[in-house]
């Protein structure tokens, strides 16, 4: 018996062993209106549809509550989002997390494609 890493409950070896390995997440982060005056991001989206939102979509080992929270302190920030991220948009993402790394690596891309597809303006590092 162990005890869980996200939580501190008690739990078997194997429990453990599987918290730790899926414990990435894939995030999606609402930009300011403003980000569409950036070339790149514009660049990026030529079949964007106003209507629809503007996202930064990241991976990452981290909460994404605290990871956002790090964009916005500066600490290996993505520009885009340190300089017009909003909030995290959870309803998007929630349903794949946690995760294992690889599995996120994946995710973070096809997410991107699918929002992208959906007519939303995505920026995708």
């Amino acid at each position: 018996m162990g005890r869980h890493p996200d939580d501190g409950r008690r739990c078997t070896g194997a429990e453990v062993s599987r918290a730790r390995k899926h414990h990435h997440h894939v995030y999606v982060v609402e930009l300011s209106d403003r980000v569409w005056n950036e070339p790149s991001f514009r660049r990026a989206n030529p079949d964007y549809q106003l209507s629809k939102p503007l996202v930064y979509v990241g991976m990452t080992g981290l909460d994404p509550d605290l990871r956002f929270d790090r964009h916005k302190a500066g600490v290996q920030a993505n520009r885009f989002v340190l300089e017009y991220g909003l909030r995290l948009l959870p309803q998007l993402y929630e349903v794949y997390n946690p995760m294992p790394y690889e599995a996120a690596r994946e995710m973070e891309v096809e997410l991107a494609i699918g929002l992208r597809e959906a007519g939303y303006g995505v920026w995708q590092a």
